[in-house]
């Protein structure tokens, strides 16, 4: 079952039970507010808990000193950020070399939704947004009670789920901003009577308003939180994966039917270790040992699934046939390899005179070609035992659609980044992935992180990983090439859990506050740099409303320069090459 496909009509009946709920008044009477289809429920409870957190006020305003300057580096690292990018799509304009649309355009992975964008994980990726706006709100709310600004309420948002934590701060006190009072500011009915006898009204003492460096702690609590608790995420995950090792590089990729593997029980994704207790570390092993296979003989493969070694035996088959070459994973309508006739899953193994034994064999080859060229490529399908090649004469390539190479001829197949081989005497094709080389350089990272490039890889690990492949953490596939050691190994699976969480949680807190950085209202980076921007101008001009007006302007205009530079960056290539 796809669960992807039930939870849009799911979400949709839960919008429209909160349309009905909201029009009958039902929420406001439990003091829910709804935006759409979220909902914030609010609470007057927990402001004690927020005062004996606020008791260490010293503590609590170096904190906030210390976000300012982070803050600032972080506005002024996005902003330079945006600019970069608008710049080299204007100039990809100029030499018509705008980047094909693709699923970074997508609106679906424009927001960090988790579950809906395809790079963020659903469980992993909702815990992690959990504790950012959690950790974010609460850090306003604390810095609020430091600074004696009144907290209205706290609560959580709720879309269908649970999606955050908020604190709502007096906005009028916090900002200047003047606020109809809401529900939960006024006063129980007992207290504004007593035995029937109206209550003397008496004039509201004038709200405390914020001055402009307590506004700023308060503001900057909530990306120095981000930052923190995104350092001790990532501080706790490269500590736990000096406790993961490699089960091994070669994965089994294809059990033939009807083969001696498929009858013995070999499974796809297992990890092959060895042949006859010969350990085998790579493709080129397995090639080298299965090759020397005699038909009739017993063979003994040692194998890994899910964290558990097996030993399979079988007898090898009469067809004594042995190949390597790369396995064509996709291709795409109306290219040369679909009008010739290459079917998904064949194994590519010459091409003229040249033997692909390996992606880069192939690679080389097609990098040589030019559009128009015909050439002959000769493949085998690893889905039967007839291990016999077929022949596709006088293939024509077609215009390459990159802009780098524009003269490179064009097959239209994808392939596998892994080296792969089968034997057809086993009945069992495998790939090699390095596992090994992967992991360590995980584990690098930290020491990259003394310069900008060790900052860029966590920024875009989990989008383009070390080569574009993306790392969403260790799931799936991914895992059964990895195992615990040492005193983690008897929580088993529940290692590779907690990474997957503190993963997330480090690189959606060093996003959130990297975004909150922005100098665009009403982010927090927004609100910070209107201040600042003030207070640089009152020493020029003086205080005055010609300040305040000219200050809003300046963060006004950078925001809708901020906003019009996200929707080219979105439209940019689709503007380029059609909707």
């Amino acid at each position: 079952m796809n669960y992807t496909d039930l939870l849009l009509p799911l979400f949709l009946f839960y919008w429209l039970i909160v349309v009905i709920l909201n029009r009958r008044g039902i929420l406001a009477k439990y003091n829910i507010t709804a935006y759409g289809p979220l909902l914030m429920i609010r609470t007057t409870k927990g402001q004690e808990f927020l005062d004996r957190l606020a008791v260490h006020k010293t503590f609590w305003r170096t904190f906030a000193n210390i976000g300012l300057p982070a803050m600032l580096l972080g506005m002024l690292i996005m902003f330079l950020l945006i600019l970069f990018i608008d710049y080299s799509l204007i100039t990809s304009f100029q030499t018509q070399t705008v980047p094909q649309p693709t699923k970074f355009n997508e609106p679906r992975n424009i927001f960090l939704i988790p579950g809906i964008n395809e790079y963020i994980p659903l469980y992993w990726g909702a815990i992690a947004l959990i504790v950012t706006l959690m950790v974010h709100e609460f850090s306003h709310a604390i810095l609020c009670k430091v600074e004696g600004i009144k907290v209205k309420s706290m609560g959580i948002l709720l879309a269908l789920v649970p999606v955050g934590g908020f604190a709502e701060p007096d906005e009028e006190q916090l900002l200047g901003k003047k606020e109809d009072r809401t529900d939960i500011e006024k006063e129980s009915p007992a207290e504004e009577s007593r035995a029937g006898v109206p209550a003397t009204e008496e004039p509201a003492e004038p709200k405390r308003i914020a001055t402009r460096s307590e506004r700023v702690r308060v503001l900057t609590a909530g990306v120095m939180a981000n930052f923190v608790t995104a350092i001790i995420a990532f501080f706790l995950f490269f500590t736990l994966l000096g406790s993961i090792s490699t089960v091994g590089d070669v994965m089994v990729t294809t059990v033939i039917p009807g083969s001696p593997a498929q009858l013995a029980g070999v499974n796809q994704s297992m990890i092959l270790t060895g042949i006859n207790d010969i350990k085998v570390d790579n493709a080129s092993d397995f090639l080298s040992y299965a090759s020397t296979i005699t038909p009739g003989s017993n063979v003994k493969l040692n194998l890994v699934e899910n964290g558990v070694p097996k030993e399979i035996n079988l007898i090898a088959s009469g067809k004594n046939v042995t190949l390597a070459g790369v396995k064509v994973l996709t291709v795409t309508e109306g290219s040369a390899a679909q009008t010739a006739g290459i079917k998904e899953d064949m194994i590519i193994t010459r091409i003229d005179d040249t033997e692909i034994k390996e992606l880069k064999d192939f690679i080389n080859f097609m990098n040589s070609t030019k559009e128009g060229q015909k050439i002959d490529i000769y493949l085998l399908s690893n889905s039967s035992l007839n291990a016999s090649t077929e022949v596709f004469k006088g293939v024509e390539l077609g215009k390459n659609p990159s802009h780098v190479n524009t003269n490179k001829g064009f097959l239209g197949v994808s392939y596998s980044p892994e080296q792969g081989a089968v034997s057809y005497s086993i009945g069992m094709g495998i790939g090699e992935f390095q596992a090994k080389t992967y992991l360590n350089m995980l584990k690098s990272i930290p020491s990259l992180m003394t310069g900008i490039y060790g900052w860029v890889i966590i920024f875009g690990l989990p989008i383009f990983g070390f080569a574009g492949e993306g790392f969403p953490g260790f799931s799936g596939m991914l895992m059964n090439f990895y195992e615990p050691t040492g005193w983690v190994a008897v929580f088993g699976v529940v290692v590779f859990w907690m990474l997957n969480t503190l993963l997330w949680i480090g690189w959606m807190n060093f996003y959130a506050g990297l975004f909150n950085c922005l100098p665009a209202v009403p982010l927090d980076g927004g609100h910070v740099f209107r201040d600042v921007m003030t207070s640089f101008l009152s020493k020029v001009f003086g205080d005055g409303e010609k300040v305040e007006r000219i200050s809003n302007a300046i963060v006004l205009v950078f925001a809708v320069l901020i906003l019009l530079s996200f929707v080219f960056v979105m439209i940019a290539p689709y503007a380029a090459h059609g909707f």
